[in-house]
């Protein structure tokens, strides 16, 4: 099958959920499928970059990623029906490169990631793919709810924009893909596909409990550029640890314990409170799959957001004990008690952070049921094969 994949970026260096989604579906479909991607690329990815996908692809294109932070934006959606998140993404270009690829060679279908650079596709008779990473509007709406009380009511009317420019797209493709349960039912369609994120689990292995050591890393780690990590640190900071150290205190439980913070963008405010049992880790050089395997147990009490959280699925791979809130495993089918312990309140997360350092038993059995848990339902191999089955449909 000849596939023609337009992206709202290029899916090199894996630094974020979306790109770990589209780099493993292309890696396992490009096995079976010649894949030709358009995509936008940003400034600080670099021709090495590209080069890493064009080792799965048949052929890349990029276009430079417009600045989304500008007047002539900020003053374009002012005065449009377009939300600013559409207006960032509009590029002739992208149409124009899309059009021509579409005459040089005969594509069996479109396949779009994202709704927003689906307004880039020029008129055609071939089936289109729209995959959701998220419900946009749903997302915007709770940075929205975060944001400062002064600037609320304009995010608001955006936040309306999106929903309607968003709940247009559905309508208009062939096959319209959600990532998780949650997301399918609020989705205006009744015949939504779930392909769900994943994980590697040849390289998020599964850790031997009895080679872990006697220091306790409490991780918590994310890219710092997204409101969701920012929050669930600052939550973390000066709600939850200092309520899990006073519980171990109370208890006279001496662990070596560290909580250990691994990002980028780490925000300045939050970096005073380092100390002796807190690691900021700022340069990390280990691969993601060795944070996992020198961590004990990784902190996730996410508050806003959507989709499903990569975090916790590697996690869940590696046999790390997960504490969370409901959001965090709210695009999956994990159970509270089974594979993660999960609440809401900062009492209840520093009792479920406790209960995981002092109950090996029960860090045993939440960490290999999780394991067992992502192979039956999150492996990339067998989530590709589900993808593949949406675009046969759609034919």
């Amino acid at each position: 099958m000849k596939i023609l994949m337009v992206s709202s970026f290029l899916p090199y260096p894996l630094t974020s959920g979306g790109h770990i989604r589209l780099y493993n579906l292309i890696k396992n479909l490009s096995n079976r499928h010649n894949i030709t991607l358009i995509c936008e690329k940003r400034d600080y990815q670099t021709e090495e970059d590209v080069d890493e996908i064009k080792k799965i692809c048949t052929k890349v294109i990029t276009v430079r990623r417009k600045k989304q932070w500008s007047v002539s934006n900020i003053l374009k959606t002012g005065f449009s029906s377009d939300p600013f998140l559409l207006t960032g993404h509009k590029s002739e270009e992208m149409k124009s490169l899309i059009r021509d690829e579409l005459v040089k060679t005969s594509f069996d279908l479109i396949h779009v990631e994202t709704f927003y650079v689906l307004q880039n596709i020029p008129k055609t008779f071939l089936p289109v793919v729209l995959a959701e990473h998220n419900i946009e509007y749903l997302v915007y709406k709770k940075y929205s709810d975060l944001s400062l009380s002064f600037v609320r009511p304009f995010l608001y009317i955006d936040v309306v924009k999106i929903k309607r420019k968003e709940e247009a797209a559905w309508k208009k493709v062939d096959k319209l893909i959600a990532v998780s349960e949650v997301e399918k039912r609020l989705m205006k369609r009744r015949d939504v596909v779930l392909v769900p994120n994943g994980v590697d689990t040849k390289k998020f292995t599964f850790r031997n409990f009895e080679k872990i050591g006697n220091e306790r890393k409490v991780l918590f780690i994310g890219d710092f550029r997204w409101l969701q990590n920012r929050d669930a640190l600052e939550f973390i900071l000066k709600e939850i640890w200092p309520r899990v150290i006073k519980e171990l205190s109370e208890l006279n439980k001496k662990i070596d314990l560290k909580l250990w913070v691994v990002g980028k963008n780490i925000p300045d405010n939050l970096k005073k409170y380092e100390s002796k049992d807190i690691i900021f880790e700022k340069n990390q050089k280990l691969e993601t799959p060795e944070i996992f395997r020198r961590s004990y147990l990784l902190l996730a009490p996410l508050r806003a957001g959507g989709g499903t959280s990569y975090k916790i699925l590697e996690a869940m791979s590696s046999g790390v004990g997960v504490v969370t809130t409901s959001l965090g495993i709210e695009g999956l089918s994990a159970k509270n008690g089974t594979h993660v312990l999960a609440s809401e309140s900062s009492i209840d997360l520093a009792n479920c952070v406790v209960n995981l350092l002092t109950d090996s038993s029960l860090y045993r059995k939440l960490t290999h049921n999780a394991r067992n848990f992502v192979e039956e339902n999150y492996d990339w191999e067998k989530i590709s094969v589900k993808l593949e089955k949406v675009y046969m449909s759609s034919l």
